[in-house]
This record gives C-alpha cells, structure tokens and sequence, in this order.
C-alpha cells in the first residue's frame, strides 16, 4: 500500500553530556569529542506526498528562515534519489533557536528519514548518514538513531549504552552564534582527546552520565552572553550540577534516574522570556526503525 501521509512524526532534540575540541583540521574545522544523547524534547513535523515534484514548507507555529534545513534536506534527497515525488512538510517548532540542542539538524534528520519511508527509496542508514553529513555536523547522529560518542567534525559515531537520566533543560532568550563561540580567544582547542577503545563499559556509563568532562565552548559563551551563567547559577543552586549544552545558549542538569527526578523547576521561576522543562533521555531515536542498518 502506497503512503500518502506520515503525521506527528518527532525530532528530538540533543544533550553534550560534554564537549571537548581536541584540534583543529588543515582546512579549520574543530574537531570534537563528546558524548550525544537524545531527550524527549522534541518539535513535530507532518509529511504529505505530492506527485508533482514540489517541495513545499509550512510553518505551524513561529516562522522559520526561508531556506532552512529541512528544505535543503528534502532537496538533496530528491536529487540524489532521483524521485519524481515531492512533499509538503508541516513543522511546529517546540524546541528553541539558538540553544546548542540540535534542534535543525534534528528537523532535518526526521525529513531524511520520514522521505526515506514517504517516497519507499528504501535507502540504508549508511547512505542516510554520508546525505546527513553534507547538511551540517548534527545530522549524522540524528539519522544514526542511538546515543553515541561523535568525533571528527560530527561524522564518527561509536553507540554508547548510557542509563536513563532526568535532566532540567533551561533556556535563555539569548542566542549564540556557533561560528563566534570557534573563534573567540577563550575557546580552548587542545584539550586531551580519548582512546574510547581502552575505557571499561562501566567507565563509559558512570562517567559519561554523571558529569565527567567539561564544554570547551562554555567559557567564551559565559562571555559573550551573561545568561548563560545566570542560568547555569540557576540550575547549579537547584541541583547540584550545571553544564551548557553544544554552542549554547541552553544549559541542563542531571537530575537522577529514577521514576521521579531528585528535584524539579517549574516555569514560573524563570526569568521572563526564558524556557525550560524536565526532561529524560531516550534509549533510541524514534524513528531508529526508518532505515536500513
């Protein structure tokens, strides 16, 4: 039976338990080191195929850019595929802008793999993946499905088994530019890189999820934008624990693994404009199934 429709599909969105720059590529590109996991903050999108070959976005909500990253997602994978069919795609944004929390390299993810399944292209997770990579350095992990080490410029993914987490995610007005975080001269670029390959599974999961490492990105988004610290102060007083997320402007903390979280926020306590919620980390990404490993 053909697919004509696929409705309230999810784009999760994405936490750096830390994030480590290690060097720097001959072309400029950092390269990262940093444990990925996904939570169930996520935006919706809705996919209606049209046989006409347009490709065509609708903004449910806030109004996105006029060529965002589902866009250009979609049209990769028309061309590449070489299908005639096109779609419409529906988005109601949940996630924030600007918060290091992948949430356009997420959208663009859950296009990948929601035409992959629309358009029946059938194409495996690796071909997904090597598209992914051409669209921006979050995209693989999302297409990728798991929780995952990245390394490289976001392209080598090694799946981790990390526990069940609460954690608070809080987000300020402000945004941050990635391209400004990379070079302002706070941002520190050496640190050691891991052998992951000679770390214990139970080395792995207690320090990945209990707050090992640091964000080599924190200290110049501290800068450049005194809400990040506001925030982190916030979450650190309430918790015990605070780190940015990505590029910033979000930060989060753990805040334990049981049914219930150790401590909670509600929406009122935060300053006007800001955002924030409890959230859980996923074993998987909802649509793992979507493509062939």
């Amino acid at each position: 039976m053909t697919l004509r429709s696929l409705l309230d599909v999810p784009a999760p969105a994405k936490l750096n338990l830390f994030l480590h720059i290690v060097g720097r590529r001959a072309d400029g590109y950092h390269l990262l080191q940093s444990p990925f996991v996904l939570i169930d903050w996520a935006d919706t999108l809705h996919f209606e195929r049209r046989d006409d070959g347009r490709i065509e976005r609708h903004d449910l909500g806030a109004a996105l850019p006029p060529e965002d990253l589902c866009l250009r997602a979609a049209r990769a994978l028309q061309a590449a595929s070489g299908t005639a069919l096109g779609v419409d795609i529906s988005i109601m944004k949940s996630l924030p802008a600007g918060a290091g929390m992948g949430g356009g390299s997420s959208d663009a993810a859950t296009v990948l793999l929601a035409l992959n399944r629309l358009w029946a292209l059938d194409w495996p997770r690796e071909r997904l993946l090597a598209l992914g990579a051409t669209l921006g350095a979050d995209v693989p992990f999302f297409v990728g499905g798991r929780n995952a080490f990245v390394e490289g410029i976001g392209e080598q993914l090694t799946p981790l088994q990390l526990p069940r987490q609460w954690y608070a995610v809080v987000k300020p007005p402000a945004g941050l530019a990635t391209k400004e975080i990379f070079s302002h001269p706070l941002l520190k670029r050496d640190t050691s890189a891991i052998v992951l390959g000679s770390l214990a599974d139970d080395f792995v999961v207690t320090k990945f999820s209990t707050g090992y490492g640091s964000n080599d990105m924190q200290p110049p988004a501290q800068d450049r934008c005194s809400d990040v610290a506001k925030a982190l102060q916030f979450l650190e007083a309430r918790f015990g624990n605070s780190r940015m997320t990505g590029s910033g402007s979000a930060v989060f903390a753990r805040a334990g693994t049981g049914d219930q979280p150790v401590a909670t926020f509600q929406q009122a306590e935060l300053a006007e404009g800001w955002v924030g919620r409890m959230c859980r980390s996923l074993e998987q990404h909802p649509l793992v199934g979507w493509a062939r490993d």
